[in-house]
């Protein structure tokens, strides 16, 4: 392993240039819609990107999941998982277009996952100027269907499926670099949604409101007593309703997402607040319905998990501050099959979830070296032996 870290100053100045390459995938790539349920025209670009760059097996699976195969030296080591999320949160009538600048690249979805789709479509051609070959089958996958409803269907559906033990996995975001994910948390997402019939035939001294409601709702939510020990949170994310500001709302929707650190907290919490919204709909004789979204169980890795260490050492070598946090996303699946992984950030921006999202192109090279020395860390051997538990 140290030998790698040595190279990884070295690797970032050979990164550094073939960027006009990886800048024009992240710019193709990024620039076709590809909101949830609708990734068709980025998964062909995608995989007629990886026919290009000639990766040895390039293909679908059954849930057309696109992944490109770059064949290892050693036909016993199992393979290694490089993967990126394809959809975004943005539709088709957003405008997708991208502006380079002399420091940076702006435009709807680049932070969440432009840049990691572009990288990770270039991982063949990074390598070969890396001049790097692995013991391991490398599987590049462009994971669909990850993102809200779509309930990381994408990734659950590849790993349920492969035939082979998997040796460890990176998953890639575009942001923000320095960060390490190495745990997820338990999670339910969900909405409430709140609807006033006008024709239900009752009258009401105090016609409701749906947005009073769901206010109600938001109010009891808030009342709730959490624990901080397993750490527990409950996030207001979404809400809207109504139709015109003199009109009494009729619909009225709340979006909220239960996090703790423990399954068992996020099943008492939810079923909690179940409660809650069945009696607010009675007391209010209105319908309130709670719908589940997505959800995930809470797996993590230990800190002193070989591959966590080997990765805090890649970061430091290149000057990386590590930054953990929780992740939700495909972690969260490889983790809960017993799978090391690690989540990574490639570069710095702002504006994450925002239509005009800026990422800075000078710090990708950086995250993108760090990419490649996680693979030689897994590649060597670090998760040998060191499945989860």
């Amino acid at each position: 392993m140290d030998d790698y870290l040595e190279k990884l100053p070295e690797f970032v100045d050979i990164i550094r240039s073939i960027k006009d390459t990886i800048i024009a995938n992240i710019v193709l790539i990024g620039q076709i819609p590809s909101p949830t349920f609708k990734e068709k025209n980025r998964t062909t670009v995608f995989m007629e990107r990886l026919a290009e760059f000639q990766v040895d097996e390039c293909s679908t699976d059954g849930y057309r999941n696109p992944i490109g195969i770059i064949r290892g030296t050693s036909e016993s080591k199992p393979p290694i998982f490089v993967v990126a999320h394809l959809d975004t949160l943005f539709s088709k009538d957003v405008d997708h277009y991208y502006t380079i600048g002399k420091d940076t690249i702006t435009g709807a979805g680049i932070m969440d996952n432009s840049v990691g789709v572009g990288v990770l479509v270039s991982l063949p051609e990074i390598f070969r100027q890396l001049n790097l070959r692995f013991e391991s089958d490398i599987i590049l996958a462009g994971v669909i269907q990850s993102l809200g409803k779509g309930n990381l269907r994408g990734i659950r559906h590849l790993l349920k499926t492969w035939s082979t033990p998997i040796r460890g996995a990176v998953c890639i975001e575009s942001g923000e670099l320095g960060r390490l994910s190495y745990y997820s948390e338990g999670m339910v997402r969900c909405e409430v949604e709140c609807k006033i019939s006008s024709t239900n035939g009752l009258e009401y001294k105090f016609k409701p409101n749906a947005i009073l409601v769901i206010n109600e709702v938001i109010n009891q939510i808030l009342q709730m007593r959490l624990p901080q020990k397993p750490r527990s949170r409950v996030i207001i994310g979404k809400t809207g309703g109504g139709v015109k500001h003199g009109i009494i709302a009729h619909e009225a929707k709340l979006g909220f997402e239960i996090q703790s650190t423990s399954d068992r907290m996020v099943k008492s919490i939810f079923n909690d607040i179940k409660d809650i919204i069945d009696g607010v709909g009675h007391e209010y004789e209105v319908e309130v319905r709670l719908k589940t979204i997505s959800n995930v169980h809470a797996a993590k890795l230990k800190f002193n998990h070989p591959l966590v260490k080997s990765t805090v050492s890649v970061m430091k070598k290149l000057g990386l501050t590590p930054v953990s946090a929780p992740s939700e996303s495909e972690l969260s699946i490889f983790l809960s099959r017993k799978i090391p992984a690690v989540t990574l950030g490639i570069t710095s921006g702002e504006n994450h979830l925002q239509h005009n999202a800026k990422v800075d192109i000078e710090p990708m090279f950086r995250g993108i070296a760090q990419i490649a020395g996680v693979i030689m860390a897994i590649d060597s051997g670090v998760c040998d032996g060191h499945q989860l538990a």
